[in-house]
């Protein structure tokens, strides 16, 4: 089969397709015949041997997709071969086939593609956590989301959307301020002009919680734009890590709280895994939930992926078809 291998870190041009032996499931495995690779920018650190996401070499890069059940190894229950399964956080998913651990795969109901399952796995349950578990989103609450048109951006909008929320949706450019729009976000703000929307939306009463996938750079004026023991949900440091904090300034904001949450912790009993993935693939059937999809790419153009993600040229989740 053929796989997309990682033999030295740098520029995308070290990614090389390659011919392997096709793997046999072991025990609690499954083997799968992949049809979509979501590409991420964790795989783009792994190619750059970036701490933590480098990896021994050779390596292949990946860690999410959607395929068919090709063979089940032994132990395996509750699956067939030719059942449509999903997965994340299963290393080297760039490639023909995939072994997945049983109990990471779920199942793919027949009313939503491959390629949307791929792209929703990752994001998609990052966003899930995020509005149904680290805050709940009670109906008619004021959330911030930041970089709303991004990956996440877009689906945490819209499942904020499907709990009664108003979104305010920071974006860099009108182009982003119209697809946060058409995920229903209620109100467009730049950067740096966003606490003063939420004063405007709000009377004065700042949001309940800001979902800031941003960092450094975002992290003042989301303090600002709080609501008295409003949460600030530091997802992500895109624009660099968050300086170290004194706590008075929480209680001086009023009462605030911020919390550093991450997917694994979010999905680490397979009730989670199913129960959240379940809600996703529920909602992209009865086109409740919408995926972008900005590009596709061949498996032998995996570098050119990278390299069109790495230079912000497309918009929505790329992703990787190697059949």
């Amino acid at each position: 089969m053929r796989v997309v291998q990682l033999r030295q870190h740098g520029g995308p041009e070290v990614l090389e397709v390659m011919e392997v032996p096709a793997p046999k499931a072991g025990a609690g495995q499954l083997l799968v015949d992949v049809a979509a690779v979501g590409v991420n920018f964790a795989d783009v650190y792994q190619r750059q041997g970036v701490a933590p996401y480098a990896a021994d070499l050779p390596a292949v890069p990946g860690q999410e997709g959607a395929g068919t059940v090709a063979a089940l190894g032994p132990g395996v229950e509750g699956f067939a071969e030719g059942d449509r399964v999903a997965w994340m956080g299963v290393p080297g998913s760039y490639a023909e086939q995939v072994l997945v651990p049983a109990d990471r795969a779920v199942p793919v109901p027949e009313g939503v593609d491959f390629p949307a399952a791929a792209a929703v796995m990752t994001q998609g349950l990052t966003a899930h956590y995020l509005s149904h578990t680290t805050h709940p989103v009670a109906a008619g609450e004021v959330v911030v989301v930041h970089a709303a048109a991004g990956g996440v951006g877009l689906l945490l909008t819209q499942l904020v959307k499907i709990r009664g929320g108003v979104v305010v949706a920071t974006t860099s450019s009108d182009a982003k301020a119209d697809l946060a729009r058409q995920a229903g976000a209620d109100h467009t703000a730049r950067y740096d002009n966003f606490a003063e929307v939420v004063r405007g939306v709000t009377g004065g009463a700042g949001a309940a919680v800001v979902y800031d996938g941003v960092g450094r750079a975002t992290f003042d004026d989301s303090l600002a734009a709080l609501r008295l023991r409003g949460l600030i949900v530091a997802y992500g440091t895109s624009s660099g890590s968050l300086p170290p904090l004194d706590t008075e300034r929480l209680a001086s904001g009023g009462s605030l709280y911020l919390t550093r949450p991450t997917l694994p912790q979010h999905v680490a009993s397979r009730a989670d895994l199913l129960g959240r993935s379940g809600d996703l693939f529920e909602w992209l059937a009865a086109g409740r939930l919408s995926i972008r999809i900005g590009a596709t790419y061949p498996l032998g153009d995996a570098a050119r992926a990278h390299a069109d993600l790495e230079g912000r040229r497309t918009s929505g989740k790329l992703l990787l078809l190697p059949r």
